[in-house]
């Protein structure tokens, strides 16, 4: 294991998803963050189930940040109940890590 995560979010459009990644970036929690445009979810909400076209939201960061990228998704996020998760990267390809580390370094110390 890497100690590095993958923290993923769907938002309803590229406004609000990048809107987070910016604030992520700027507090110096993740390294960096792709939005991808036109995902389908479809989900349980409510009693019924539900499906919308949103976005993607994909950041890449040291695992000890977690809790406070959740506190900035929260912080910006529109729904009222944002699907937070993280996936730990198992691999990394070379350097990588060290630029995450690194772009990460002032939320660490």
């Amino acid at each position: 294991m890497t100690g590095l995560i993958e923290v993923e979010v769907t938002c309803p459009d590229d406004d609000s998803a990048r809107q987070i990644a910016r604030a992520a970036l700027q507090a110096r929690l993740v390294a960096c963050a792709n939005i991808v445009a036109d995902v389908e979810s479809l989900f349980h909400w409510q009693g019924q189930i539900d499906s919308e076209t949103e976005v993607l939201l994909r950041m890449k960061a040291p695992a000890a940040l977690f809790d406070a990228i959740c506190a900035v998704i929260a912080a910006h996020h529109p729904y009222e109940l944002p699907a937070i998760t993280a996936l730990p990267l198992a691999a990394i390809g070379p350097g990588v890590a060290e630029w995450i580390a690194a772009e990460c370094q002032d939320a660490n110390t």
